[in-house]
């Protein structure tokens, strides 16, 4: 039975979108975290030992001494895929799940890892701030720590809501929401506990930073700036290295040089450009004259589902941030 799930796992994780991956990964780690508190219980006679496992997961968790950041920078970025709480992981892969799917069909596979990285970052950095800075009873106390994928998701929860405003989703036990009022809520619920002083005042500023990237990305995004596409070269050259190494390919030395005979090419431009013209007027770009203004909308959607964002022209880019709008 364990070798039937392992492989189902394995089948999911190398066939999976990247939400579903940033998922298993998440659950993994929250699965290994609690496995070692299981031992630990084991080993010292049926009895919890927190010390020793609060230790452990120190070496996971964002900390507010830049000491223990500076010698153990792993930390900046292991925090947002680790779980001990069975509540906290499952709620945020839920929304995950929902918000990430989102943004994954509208702005593509590849910027789904990037955005939750850049969440997440945004994330340690806002709970770093408040503990530092804002934290008025941080004089004389043990350094904070933090832990959690909550910065990384509502990142992404209000890039999805900005972009897809309009966009509804079913919530157990409410039905029908818009996406729009979901990023509205938990923002305000954030900062109404802010405000009661909650004892978490440090994980709720590290939402707020995953919230104030999400509203950034969105922005610069619209205007031409995709804070996303250095991860993503980033990402290609590991996946073309990593193929390499497994196929065992040597890696191309200096750009490979191809004659082509410049009449030969001539002719073939020539001859086709005029039979690709009427192709790409009437089948790269949908017809938009006679839809309404939904049906507009679904068509867009649809190509992106397809080709990507990029593949959008400058009208069906308008169109969609002036949908975004109402």
């Amino acid at each position: 039975m364990l070798r039937s799930i392992w492989e189902d796992l394995k089948r999911e994780f190398n066939y999976g979108n990247a939400v579903t991956r940033i998922i298993l990964v998440n659950v993994a780690v929250f699965v290994g975290i609690n496995l070692v508190n299981i031992g630990l219980y084991l080993f010292n006679g049926w009895k919890s030992d927190n010390t020793t496992f609060g230790h452990f997961l120190d070496y996971l968790c964002m900390s507010s001494d830049w000491w223990f950041v500076l010698t153990h920078p792993w930390v900046i970025i292991t925090n947002m895929f680790s779980h001990f709480s069975f509540g906290h992981i499952l709620w945020n892969m839920l929304f995950y799940h929902m918000c990430g799917r989102i943004v994954g069909d509208l702005l593509g596979n590849k910027r789904v890892l990037p955005i939750y990285l850049m969440g997440g970052l945004a994330g340690a950095l806002g709970f770093f701030i408040f503990e530092n800075v804002l934290n008025p009873q941080l004089l004389g106390a043990e350094p904070a720590t933090a832990l959690g994928a909550s910065a990384a998701v509502m990142a992404t929860i209000v890039i999805s809501g900005v972009i897809a405003p309009d966009y509804v989703v079913r919530l157990l036990l409410i039905g029908d929401v818009k996406l729009k009022f979901i990023v509205v809520t938990l923002i305000f619920l954030d900062l109404a506990f802010i405000a009661m002083g909650d004892s978490n005042s440090g994980g709720l500023f590290a939402h707020l930073g995953g919230d104030t990237f999400g509203f950034i990305y969105a922005w610069q995004l619209r205007k031409g700036n995709d804070f996303a596409f250095p991860f993503m070269r980033f990402f290609d050259w590991w996946d073309a290295t990593w193929s390499r190494w497994r196929n065992g390919t040597p890696p191309q030395r200096g750009p490979k040089v191809a004659y082509k005979n410049p009449k030969v090419r001539e002719k073939t431009t020539a001859g086709s450009s005029r039979q690709d013209s009427g192709k790409r007027s009437s089948s790269a770009t949908p017809r938009y004259d006679n839809m309404s203004h939904q049906e507009q909308l679904d068509a867009i959607l649809d190509k992106i589902k397809q080709s990507g964002y990029e593949s959008l022209s400058t009208e069906e880019k308008e169109f969609l941030f002036n949908a975004s709008k109402k």
